[in-house]
């Protein structure tokens, strides 16, 4: 009976260990414990009852479990001859559930454990002094409140200790059981540095519109008129694509001839400018010719012109990959229809380059 009631209490502590693991933050540090009490003892032993003393070690493992390991002592006097010497110690180990919430400076509890408890007394046998040594298990079960003050907890315990002594010399020899009742105060004290405080995390941003940009075009969602956008696109500051006009008028070209003029080198360097501004711009370089002269000539002519144009741009730090071209189309697309004969085809606005956006 006695064995079947210490299994059962052990399956039902480690059941309480394998419980215990808990993702919240808790003191685990170690401590150590001591307690003083009265040991109010079994009156079938025939003892008075005694003061007792514990002292032991354990820790938190989690926010509200806890174990101890406590030896015990206790030194009761016979009642029927005080002068005959009587002591009990021992060892348990004890599971606590503690009624505890995060903040909590005081709560219940309730105790649980096995140990081993010691006997050492004298008795007379038919006038003969006896001694009685023997061993055996305990089981101890209890509820308590604790009182936190930070590395100091202070303990107020009522316990039961169920004694399974079946040798026990007391009045009814026959008796292999005794329940003992323990009221007692303790302490335990926490080992090591205080715990560093939980790190709370820092809340998030709140997310609003004007942290979004959804078409990834510069513009905020809450300022963007048109959410949708295309890459390559020139964007306005609310959003929608705007024209972006680069004007080359007078980059214009002598007569039969494809170099720069200086009055050009202003005008393509404000249109590099404008290229790297807005670096998804993609232009064509295109050369025109007058409509003096032949076709054939002209074509090779107006290639010729937007080949100086091109190389000027790239040189002054737009990529060439920007730039379609460059393209040739002679007298093919004039701006000032002239008559066809000479000096009147000689028109300066139509010997040019130009750059097309795409």
């Amino acid at each position: 009976m006695n064995k079947k009631l210490l299994c059962a209490a052990l399956v039902v502590g480690l059941g309480m260990v394998a419980q215990a693991a808990s993702a919240q933050e808790y003191d685990d540090r170690w401590y150590v414990t001591g307690s003083a009490g009265v040991n109010f003892q079994d009156s079938s032993r025939g003892t008075e009852d005694a003061l007792f003393g514990t002292l032991g070690f354990g820790k938190f493992i989690s926010p509200r479990w806890s174990w101890d390991v406590e030896l015990n002592y206790q030194n009761p006097d016979e009642t029927a001859s005080p002068d005959l010497k009587w002591s009990q110690y021992g060892v348990s180990i004890d599971a606590r559930y503690h009624f505890r919430d995060a903040g909590d400076k005081w709560w219940p509890y309730l105790k649980a454990g096995i140990g081993w408890q010691r006997h050492e007394e004298e008795y007379y046998l038919l006038g003969v002094p006896m001694r009685h040594r023997d061993s055996n298990a305990a089981l101890n079960f209890g509820a308590g409140l604790q009182f936190d003050f930070n590395r100091l907890d202070i303990r107020t315990e009522l316990a039961m200790r169920a004694d399974f002594d079946k040798r026990n010399a007391g009045p009814d020899p026959s008796q292999d059981s005794f329940a003992d009742a323990l009221l007692s105060v303790g302490v335990t004290y926490a080992l090591g540095p205080d715990p560093a405080p939980p790190v709370v995390a820092a809340p998030q941003p709140q997310t609003t519109c004007a942290d979004l940009d959804d078409d990834g075009d510069g513009v905020n969602n809450c300022n963007d008129k048109c959410p949708n956008s295309q890459p390559g696109q020139t964007i306005g500051p609310d959003g929608c694509p705007v024209p972006v006009s680069i004007d080359l008028k007078g980059v214009n070209f002598d007569f039969d001839k494809a170099t720069l003029r200086p009055d050009a080198i202003a005008i393509l360097n404000e249109a590099a400018e404008i290229l790297k501004r807005y670096p998804d711009l993609r232009v064509e370089v295109a050369g025109h010719t007058d409509l003096c002269g032949k076709d054939t000539y002209n074509q090779t002519l107006s290639d010729k012109r937007a080949r100086v144009v091109f190389d000027y741009l790239t040189s002054h730090g737009v990529d060439a990959s920007r730039l379609a071209g460059p393209v040739g189309y002679g007298e093919s697309r004039p701006l000032e229809q002239t008559p066809q004969t000479f000096p009147a085809c000689k028109s300066e606005i139509n010997r040019r380059t130009e750059l097309n956006t795409q």
